[in-house]
């Protein structure tokens, strides 16, 4: 049998000092709370705060989606996290012919303000800080938030909260993208821009290696493919003349927690000590908060199996305890039942019930980095970090990571490393279980699942006609045509989008403008 790491590390049976010996302990690694921050951004971590637990919630209409989020809040959940329906995700409105039949079935349908407003009902927005997973129409999307939080009487500056908005993750992973790249970092780079200004608390970008992890990355891709994203953000905005310590602070990163225990701990160190380095390094970012690389961390997709689904309940409790002695900041469990369905009310507490299990009864906040010194641990953090920079160097080598993705370099390597993990799984040299060992004949699944009403999305094409019917059209052609014309010009996007929000403007109506403008981005296939 062969002993690797998942990502294909090979390991050996034990280790000793002596393969620490080349680490510099004050420099590389230190104390928690103190640069590059190895070991932590925070000296006391959570004895100060227990990470934000979020439970991804997003089905139906927005009424139904609403109950859910009152419904987690109500069992303990600190934080809201959305997620919206494949439309709106494409920057379609659900009555858009290409929708019929997807609507609030991955996600909650949101089409307009009218529709943020029912998210939101009764949820204070400056008492709870809210997640929001979308990325093409980020830009629409975030503007209803900030106008529902008007219509609440609650001010841009206490709004906490964050917009996945990683296009570039998108490219190489996901192929949520409607805009060319060029376009599409221009919007995210106005979305910055404008929230530096005038919502210091919320953060714009939430860079991505989630969905590159389960595009089938090694832990190492991931830590390389998210932190060179991440980096080009932050290079643009310096280059629109940005101060790095206006905007840095509020960068914020998402990551997969898979199911190599230690690899996972390790990736979460490296990450923290290479981002440490080249803000201060390379950008020369002054402010130490610009040094600390705060990251939400979710338990992975791709580990749960649709066969014996209960498993997933302990798959997911040590990834998600491998993100605690990490350092997240924030923290989502995946349901034992998402390879069958959304998850159900029982499954979703279950899955709370799982970080508050950590959080509360195993001791395992009462230190700051407490597999921090172990031999193994610390090698593993060096060698992952001595591959992301060989990752940085490749890339850079090519010309950048927009380059990169035009090139099919990302999706060549995502690619090749999926390939050969299920080589593993079908000569067994990595074990699944129901999978491909310790397989149960005619398993039958009784487990309650959630369905989708075909009454949704008739409910969410009747608001949404009635909706054009009743508002003002002359305000919404105005708006539009601002919004074109802020396009063309090369001025700051957010407030004309914002203003096509508080008129009504739909998501797809606004998608469909800046598509006249920007183009449609069309992939190169890559072989």
């Amino acid at each position: 049998m062969k002993f690797t790491s998942l990502s294909g590390r090979e390991l050996d049976i034990c280790y000793t000092p002596e393969d620490t010996k080349e680490i510099n302990y004050y420099k590389e690694v230190g104390y928690p709370g103190e640069y590059p921050y190895t070991r932590g951004i925070h000296h006391n971590m959570y004895r100060g705060k227990i990470w934000t637990m979020r439970q991804f919630a997003g089905f139906g209409t927005p009424e139904d989606t609403n109950q859910r989020f009152k419904y987690l809040l109500e069992h303990g959940q600190t934080g809201l996290s959305t997620a919206f329906d494949l439309p709106t995700l494409m920057g379609w409105d659900s009555d858009a012919p290409i929708s019929e039949g997807e609507v609030g079935i991955c996600g909650v349908a949101v089409s307009s303000l009218q529709d943020m407003e029912i998210l939101f009902d009764g949820i204070p927005l400056d008492k709870v800080s809210t997640s929001m997973t979308i990325n093409s129409p980020a830009i629409m999307v975030y503007a209803f938030y900030l106008a529902v939080a008007e219509k609440q009487g609650v001010s841009f500056n206490k709004l906490r909260g964050t917009l996945q908005n990683d296009i570039l993750k998108e490219y190489i992973a996901q192929k949520e993208y409607i805009y060319p790249p060029k376009e599409s970092m221009r919007i995210i780079t106005d979305m910055i821009e404008y929230s530096a200004k005038e919502v210091p608390q919320f953060n714009p970008v939430s860079v991505s290696g989630y969905h590159i992890r389960e595009a089938g990355s090694t832990a190492a891709q991931e830590l390389a493919f998210t932190l060179a994203d991440g980096f080009t953000y932050i290079e643009h905005c310096i280059e629109r003349g940005m101060d790095v310590d206006e905007f840095a602070p509020r960068i914020s990163h998402f990551f997969n927690s898979h199911l190599d225990f230690f690899e996972e701990i390790a990736k979460f160190r490296a990450a923290r000590r290479i981002y440490a380095k080249r803000m201060k390094n390379k950008y020369g970012a002054k402010n130490p908060k610009s040094w600390q690389l705060r990251f939400h961390t979710q338990t992975a997709g791709c580990s749960l199996t649709a066969q014996q689904p209960e498993n997933n309940i302990v798959r997911t409790a040590i990834e998600a305890l491998a993100g605690v002695l990490g350092g997240t900041q924030s923290l989502h469990t995946n349901s034992m039942d998402e390879t069958l369905a959304l998850p159900s009310d029982k499954a979703v507490k279950i899955a709370l019930r799982t970080q508050q299990i950590i959080a509360y009864e195993h001791g395992v906040i009462n230190v700051a980095d407490p597999l921090g010194g172990s031999y193994y641990v610390e090698k593993l953090t060096d060698d992952i970090e001595a591959e992301a920079e060989k990752y940085f160097d490749l890339i850079d080598s090519q010309g950048g990571v927009i380059a990169c993705i035009e090139n099919g370099f990302f999706q060549r390597e995502i690619a090749d490393a999926a390939y050969k993990y299920q080589q593993e799984l079908d000569r067994k040299e990595k074990i699944v279980v129901g999978i491909n060992d310790f397989v149960e004949e005619n398993e039958k699944i009784e487990i309650p699942i959630l369905s989708i009403s075909k009454d949704v999305e008739e409910k969410q094409v009747k608001r949404l006609k009635e909706l054009k019917a009743s508002r003002n059209q002359e305000e919404v052609d105005k708006a539009l045509a601002e919004l074109r014309k802020s396009a063309a010009d090369g001025t700051n996007l957010m407030p004309r989008v914002l203003d096509c929000a508080r008129k009504y403007v739909t998501l797809g109506e606004m998608c469909a403008e800046l598509k006249e403008v920007f183009g449609v981005y069309e992939e190169q296939a890559v072989f």
